[in-house]
C-alpha cells in the first residue's frame, strides 16, 4: 500500500508541503484544484504545474480527490451530456500527469454532514460530530449558514459556496427523483466514462454516503454491502471501484467493515482508502475520534488486517482527525492528528506484515 495525505493546494490548504514531506512513510498528496467550478475542465496547464509543485517538494500525486461530478448529471438534466464530456477531458488531462486514481462521490447536494465542526472532547481537543435529531429537525439552508459559521474562514470540500447559495433550490429538484431513477442516473454516467476511464488508465473510485442514510429526504444510495454490490454491478470494469472510508460506512454500526473489506478489496475493487476511527454516543450520533482502537468504536487492527490480508497495493490516507496541540485549521484537516493516524497506520501494518512472515515460516 501506499500512504498518502490530503492536501488542498497552496492557496487553500494552511500546512504547507514541506511539512507533510516530514511525516514518516508518507510518499504523496491526494490533491485538486478547489477553484475550478463544478463541471469546467481542468486545464492541462494547471494540473501540470499542480504536478511540478507537489514533486518539487520530494512528494508524488497520483490520486485526485475530487473531480466533483455537476448536479445536473446526478438529477439525470438534459444538460448532464456537455458536463459528463468535460469530465471526460478532465480525465484524459490528469492521465497526461500520472493520475492513477481519481475519488468521486455520487451524494446528492451535500457530500457530508455534521451538527457541529468543533466539539470539545474530554482531553482538550476539538473534533466533528453528528446528532441525528439535530439534522432532522434543522432546514438545511440553516445547517449551511451553521458549517459557514464555524469553518474557520476555510472553504469545505462538499460545503463549496456556490453550491450553499443554490442548496435549497436543487433540493427541491430531488423530490422529483426516486431511488430507482437515480440508480440509473449514476449508470448512465458510469456507463458513458469508465471506457475513457480504461482509455487513459486512471481508475474511478466512489465514495461512500456520509452518514450512510437519508437526510434532508434526498437519495443516498453507496450506504452499505448490497448498494455497493449493486452499484460495481451497474459496470462490471476494474476501474469501477471504491474509496473505502471506514468512517462514512462505519458510521451505521450494521455494517462488517471488516468483511465489507475483505469482500471487496478482494475482488480488486477497492482503489483507495480513508481510514479513521467515530466513537458512538448512541445508535446515530457520533464523533471523530483519535484513530487508535481504543479511542474509537470501531477495530483498526482488524480495518487494516482486512486490507493487508487482501493483498491491497492501493492508496491509503488517515481521513479526519481531531484539532489538538493548540491547531487551528479546516475542520477534519489538522496537520497533527492526521499526521499521528497515518503513522498509527503504519505501524499496524508493519506489525501484520512482520507477524504474517513469521506465521508462515
Amino acid at each position: 500500500m501506499k500512504m498518502v495525505f490530503r492536501w488542498f493546494g497552496e492557496k487553500y490548504d494552511k500546512i504547507p508541503l514541506k511539512y507533510i514531506r516530514q511525516i514518516p512513510g508518507v510518499s504523496g498528496v491526494v490533491t485538486s484544484l478547489m477553484d475550478i467550478p463544478v463541471g469546467e475542465v481542468w486545464p492541462l496547464e494547471r494540473v501540470q504545474a499542480l504536478k511540478k509543485e507537489i514533486e518539487d517538494h520530494g512528494l508524488e500525486v497520483e490520486v485526485i480527490e475530487s473531480v466533483n461530478i455537476h448536479e445536473d448529471i446526478k438529477l439525470g438534466e438534459k444538460t448532464r451530456d456537455k458536463y459528463i464530456d468535460a469530465y471526460i477531458k478532465t480525465m484524459e488531462n490528469l492521465s497526461k500527469i500520472g493520475i492513477k486514481v481519481i475519488c468521486y462521490n455520487f451524494m446528492p447536494v451535500l457530500d457530508w454532514a455534521r451538527s457541529e465542526l468543533a466539539k470539545p472532547l474530554s482531553d482538550g481537543s476539538t473534533t466533528m460530530a453528528y446528532k441525528h435529531e439535530y439534522i432532522l429537525n434543522i432546514d438545511p439552508q440553516n445547517l449551511a449558514s451553521r458549517v459557514g459559521e464555524q469553518s474557520g474562514g476555510f472553504e469545505l470540500p462538499g460545503w463549496e459556496p456556490e453550491r450553499l447559495k443554490e442548496m435549497s433550490t436543487v433540493i427541491e429538484k430531488y423530490k422529483n427523483i426516486t431511488e430507482e431513477q437515480y440508480w440509473k442516473n449514476i449508470k448512465y454516467f458510469l456507463d458513458s466514462v469508465i471506457p475513457y476511464a480504461e482509455k487513459y488508465d486512471i481508475k474511478l473510485a466512489i465514495h461512500p454516503d456520509d452518514p450512510p442514510w437519508p437526510i434532508f429526504g434526498l437519495p443516498r444510495v453507496i450506504t452499505n454491502r448490497d448498494n455497493i454490490r449493486k452499484f460495481l454491478d451497474l459496470n462490471n470494469s476494474p476501474y469501477n471501484g471504491l474509496t473505502l472510508c471506514t468512517g462514512s460506512l462505519g458510521a451505521n454500526k450494521e455494517n462488517d467493515l471488516p468483511a465489507i473489506i475483505r469482500e471487496f478489496s478482494g475482488e480488486g475493487r477497492v482503489h483507495f482508502a480513508h481510514i479513521r476511527n467515530l466513537k458512538f454516543e448512541n445508535d446515530k450520533d457520533f464523533y471523530e475520534s483519535a484513530h487508535l482502537s481504543k479511542c474509537g468504536s470501531l477495530d483498526m487492527f482488524e480495518i487494516v488486517k482486512a486490507f493487508y490480508d487482501t493483498g491491497f497495493t492501493g492508496y491509503i490516507r488517515p481521513d479526519h482527525g481531531r484539532m489538538i496541540w493548540d491547531e487551528t485549521g479546516r475542520a477534519g484537516y489538522g496537520l497533527y492528528d492526521r499526521a499521528l493516524g497515518a503513522t498509527y497506520i503504519q505501524g499496524l501494518w508493519e506489525a501484520i506484515d512482520k507477524m504474517s512472515k513469521l506465521y508462515c515460516k
